[in-house]
């Protein structure tokens, strides 16, 4: 169903203001970088945008500190507001999972087409059609939400234009010359130098039978072009002119007058198929597709329309010279002196590089034989010329042309030269170089070429490798072609050599094997130049362009698994700024958000010089120093104020740490690998790398021994420990590891905050909850505000297990405002989702909306996504409860997302289960019984902790008792009770106690569930105003009893002990 589409019935605008609709209603995208944000996806509909490109686009040259962390929660905030399953990410950036068409601009340029190509076809009438239909799109200036869109902005506009001007052309052919000509003085007036509305102005007044003032508009039109270009019209313009002044055009408009040019056909309109000139130049056909940069070609043509010399700058292999081929092809018939293709890459000397675009523009190296034999320059001089620039200038300054400089990088001094001397004296001339580093001269426009994203990689791939064994198809490999494809960096002549691999490999071989992979793509195609026939003779290439210095620098940048930063990269690798820079020219390195990066290709080349040297130990000595110090560093800022910026450096360096970490114990460093794992710790924890943590943690512990240092044994213990119980579930490990905290503890000088909690949270870890009292007591004294906290939030826990609800908000209370004065938002998040799902049990739903809201915004911000569904949920219910049910519905829905997202089975089963408590609550049990079934099919492969399980058991319990199988029903309710009294938490076994309650009232005992209604109340310690059941039964049993009985049993059971009320329930009836 259409429903059922992600992102149907939405639609997008950005010919104007930015317009959102959902089923035609407004969707309001407040703030300017959301916008900018969500604009620059959707000028790649359906594309995956580069991390680095949204980063330039939203913060141009100006990216705040953190700013993969701040990208991140504009994606978050993008999601909430469009629909999570719309913003889709991936490694190498985010992508709007919507079709082309549902956005104005992508759907302009198709009608534009089209309608292009009906008038081509002599279909007018349909191509008017077409053409309105698309200019009816734009509602104002295009892009205005994106700040830095001039190049963008100007080829939208030239489109514009173009679509306009045949929209013009196709009314003329129509007839309706009238009805044409003040709309062509407007234009006119408007771009005074675009000959074409000139043209079609004339038509329409001499169509109109306004023959003077036809002819008055080409002197107009020779007048304006002879003040501000000192030209004259073209000698289309000018036949035109002169076949109005002898009378010629005929009254049929599809009938040419006799005498007429092709040119002067073609500006009036008349001819259906003129004759044409063949295209000057020399660039071949392709025999392969072109994939994935449809986009970049439009975007290279404007560039080349407002500048006169565009370098493509990228590495070996990243499809640099397909690109300016068929981004010169693109405007080939807007170029009257043609586009030439100039190949440097056979060139060796500084002498041979003009005479390559001598002999590529096929000009005559004597006045009697050409060069090659292609059609001849025109223009070009007949020999006796020396120098070959100045013959290429004499040949050049009188034409409009394009030059295609390709492969400058091993002569780019003198690629440079040229360049630069050609331009100067031939101002027709326009220069598309590709080089892998800039050619450095005044007015270079340089055009980054990047890797293919995902989508585009994957279908490069199917295509070349459906070329070597016909009819494959990639999905049944998907998987291991996507391996492929991001194990290559989407790099397309690395792709196209892994798929000629499939004569004799499986996709999953070839991904298998990927390690070795210089030896593996080795079957390019031997017409190719022979450095792109083999891996690694395109790394070879460039590496031999180094010098001395810069190998040195490339190989020991190999050591960085993420990326450096220029501090990481001068310490680790004793590197210069200038050489990097050089690097970053050559292309060997990235430079992008203030990180330098090398492609997993060059870099594994780099690794293996890097091991040649004799320098790895001391490189990778080195690097795993400098990641212990930053983990040192940062660790105690991520319990304070600047939590955020401290996360986000360590998450940007996360690859690099655990790359240390990893070496650290390969090589046996135990102390070094200690110092990792006592930085890393609780930044695991925050950021969601809890399983990870308690993974390296005991792989550490497990070479480190008893002889270390006993305060970072502790450390690593306690690190361990909450790992294990957070990310793993497993407690009784965890409290292995707490109870070897407190052991080293004793033996260490000082104590870290991680350790000093160790104590209280094994008691409570071990269920000796009296104990773990009274061991908080001193931590609510601690010197460290942040201990002080955590113990008030570890004993308000207590409380609410114990029934004292009062004791534990007021504990929260006081944990809030010290987390509030350091400035540790997760504190401050998970203290207001407790009390805020306190104030929703008892009844207090509109205080608990938005102390909800601001808690899941704080965690969130954090990054501990991991911790909001829980949470979300719970929104949900509230919302529910006070009638919101369609909030309540959005908010699950985007829980579902986040959890499909981050594959979270535990979070959507608490999804699912809420779900079933929803379908139950309103009598669709065919319904709770498909969620429930569902969420106890997630949890069947994964830990959970026993409070879901018993929740779950006693909403299944219920459903059984409504569905009037009171046999199972009473199973499940025992089971339940037996879990959460094993889980020690009181609100949970209150919630339990009701499904005995409701069992008792099936039962026709009414007054035996009354008084397990006010036992439950007891256990909790507050009245569950939230519970849908407790409301349910309650009422059933208050209508039986009358309410003076009820009042009265129910304070019997509300006087009753936890013992009492357990052993009344276990009773039976």
């Amino acid at each position: 169903m259409q429903g059922d589409t992600p992102g149907s019935g939405m639609s997008f605008a950005v010919l104007g203001p930015l317009d959102v609709r959902r089923d035609g209603r407004p969707i309001e995208v407040g703030g300017q970088r959301l916008r900018a944000l969500l604009t620059l996806l959707l000028l790649d509909a359906g594309r995956t945008v580069s991390t680095e490109a949204l980063v330039a686009g939203v913060w141009d040259d100006r990216p705040p500190s953190g700013v993969g962390n701040a990208l991140q929660a504009l994606v978050s905030r993008l999601r909430a507001t469009v629909g999570r399953d719309l913003v889709a990410g991936g490694p190498s950036g985010y992508r709007l999972a919507v079709s082309p068409d549902q956005v104005d601009l992508h759907l302009f340029a198709r009608l534009a087409r089209e309608g292009a190509a009906a008038l081509a076809a002599g279909d007018p009438g349909r191509a008017a059609g077409l053409l309105r239909e698309a200019l009816g799109l734009w509602r104002g200036a295009p892009l205005t939400d994106l700040p830095y869109a001039e190049v963008e902005v100007a080829r939208l506009e030239e489109l514009r234009q173009a679509a306009t001007e045949d929209r013009i052309e196709a009314e003329l052919a129509l007839g309706r010359h009238a009805g044409l000509v003040s709309e062509l003085r407007l234009l006119v007036t408007a771009h005074p130098l675009r000959e074409r509305p000139y043209g079609q102005l004339m038509r329409a007044l001499y169509g109109a039978g306004r023959r003077v003032e036809a002819l008055a508009a080409y002197e107009e039109a020779r007048s304006v072009f002879a003040d501000r270009l000192g030209a004259d019209p073209s000698p289309a313009l000018a036949e035109l002119h002169l076949a109005m002044l002898r009378g010629e055009p005929a009254g049929e408009e599809t009938r040419p007058p006799p005498g007429l040019t092709p040119a002067s056909q073609e500006l009036l309109g008349v001819a259906q198929a003129p004759p044409r000139a063949a295209r000057r130049g020399n660039l071949r056909a392709r025999l392969t597709s072109f994939v994935g940069r449809d986009g970049d070609v439009g975007r290279i043509g404007a560039l080349l329309a407002a500048d006169r010399l565009v370098t493509l700058l990228g590495p070996g292999g990243a499809g640099k010279t397909r690109l300016a081929v068929e981004s010169a092809e693109a405007i080939a018939a807007r170029v009257p002196g043609g586009v030439w293709l100039v190949e440097l890459a056979p060139v060796s000397g500084a002498t041979e590089v003009a005479q390559a675009a001598l002999t590529a523009l096929g000009l005559r190296d004597t006045g009697l034989v050409p060069v090659r034999a292609v059609p001849a320059m025109p223009g070009g001089p007949g020999g006796g010329e020396a120098d070959p620039v100045a013959r290429l200038v004499a040949a050049l300054s009188a034409r409009d042309t394009l030059i295609v400089l390709d492969n400058c990088e091993h002569v780019v001094e003198q690629a440079a030269v040229l360049a630069d001397r050609l331009l100067a004296e031939c101002p027709g001339l326009r220069i598309l170089a590709t080089s892998r580093e800039p050619l450095g001269i005044t007015g270079e426009r340089l055009w980054p070429v990047g890797p293919l994203d995902a989508d585009h990689a994957v279908r490069l791939f199917a295509e070349r490798a459906a070329a070597v064994r016909p009819g494959y198809l990639v999905d049944g490999e998907r998987d291991a072609v996507e391996r492929i494809c991001r194990e290559l960096d989407g790099m397309p002549l690395a792709i196209e050599l892994a798929a000629a691999r499939l004569r004799t490999l499986s996709a999953g071989q070839v991904a298998d094997r990927l390690g070795d992979r210089f030896r593996l793509l080795t079957a390019g195609s031997r017409t190719a130049m022979p450095r792109h026939q083999t891996l690694r003779a395109v790394v070879e290439w460039s590496w031999d362009l180094l010098d001395a210095g810069e190998r040195v620098l490339a190989a020991r940048l190999a050591v960085f698994a993420g990326g450096a930063t220029l501090e990481a990269a001068e310490q680790v690798c004793e590197g210069d700024v200038d050489v990097l820079g050089r690097l970053v020219d050559k292309s060997l390195v990235v430079f992008d958000g203030g990180r330098y990066r090398m492609l997993a290709t060059i870099k594994a080349y780099a690794a293996e010089r890097l091991a040649e040297s004799g320098d790895e130990r001391t490189v990778r000595l080195a690097h795993a120093e400098f990641f212990a110090r930053l983990a040192e560093t940062a660790e105690p800022h991520l319990r304070g104020a600047e939590q955020i910026e401290w996360l986000a450096r360590l998450s940007a360096e996360h690859d690099n740490l655990s790359a240390a970490l990893r070496w650290a114990c390969e090589e046996a460093e135990a102390d070094l690998a200690l110092r990792l794992v006592g930085g890393l710790g609780w930044y695991w924890w925050l950021s969601g790398h809890r399983l990870e943590g308690a993974q390296r943690s005991a792989e550490v512990l497990a070479i480190a021994g008893d002889d270390a240092d006993p305060a970072r044994l502790a450390l690593a213990h306690a690190v361990h420990g909450i790992t294990s119980a957070g990310g793993e579930g497993n407690l009784a490990q965890a409290g292995r590891s707490l109870a070897a905290t407190v052991r080293y503890a004793r033996e260490a000088r000082a104590a870290h905050p991680l350790v000093t909690i160790a104590v209280p949270v094994m008691s409570m870890f071990t269920g000796l909850h009296e104990e773990a009292e009274s061991r908080l007591e001193p931590l609510l004294r601690h010197p460290d505000p942040w201990v002080a906290a955590s113990g008030r939030i570890f004993r308000a826990n207590l409380h609410f297990n114990s029934g004292r609800t009062g004791e534990g908000e007021a504990d929260l209370v006081l944990a809030l405002d010290q987390f509030r004065t350091i400035g540790d938002r997760w504190g401050v998040g998970n203290c207001l989702s407790v009390l805020a799902e306190t104030n929703a049990m008892r009844g207090d739903l509109q205080a608990a909306v938005p102390v909800m809201e601001e808690a899941i915004a704080l965690l969130e911000e954090v990054g501990s996504v991991e911790e909001t569904p829980y949470l979300r949920t719970r929104l949900a219910v509230t919302l529910n409860a006070t009638g919101d049910r369609r909030a309540a519905e959005e908010v699950l829905r985007e829980t579902e997302r986040l959890c499909d997202a981050t594959g979270d089975p535990i979070g959507m089963a608490g999804v699912r289960h809420v779900r079933g408590d929803l379908a139950r609550a309103g009598g669709d049990l065919d319904a709770a019984r498909r969620h429930y079934d569902e969420a106890v099919r997630l949890l069947s492969s994964t830990w959970t902790i026993p409070q879901f399980q018993a929740t779950l058991t006693t909403s299944l319990g219920l459903l059984a008792e409504q569905e009037g199988d009171v046999a199972a029903a009473r199973a499940l309710h025992d089971k339940a009770l037996t879990i959460a009294v094993e889980s020690n938490d009181a609100p949970v076994i209150g919630h339990v106690l009701v499904g005995h309650a409701a069992l008792a009232a099936r039962d026709g005992d009414h007054a035996r569930a009354a008084v397990i209604l006010g036992g439950a109340d007891a256990v909790r310690g507050f009245v569950h105003g939230l519970s849908v059941d407790h409301r349910r039964v309650a009422d059933a049993v208050r209508a039986a009893l009358g309410p003076e009985e009820f009042a009265r049993c129910r304070e019997r059971g509300r006087a009753m002990s936890r013992d009492e009320v357990l052993a009344f329930a276990s009773a039976g009836p």
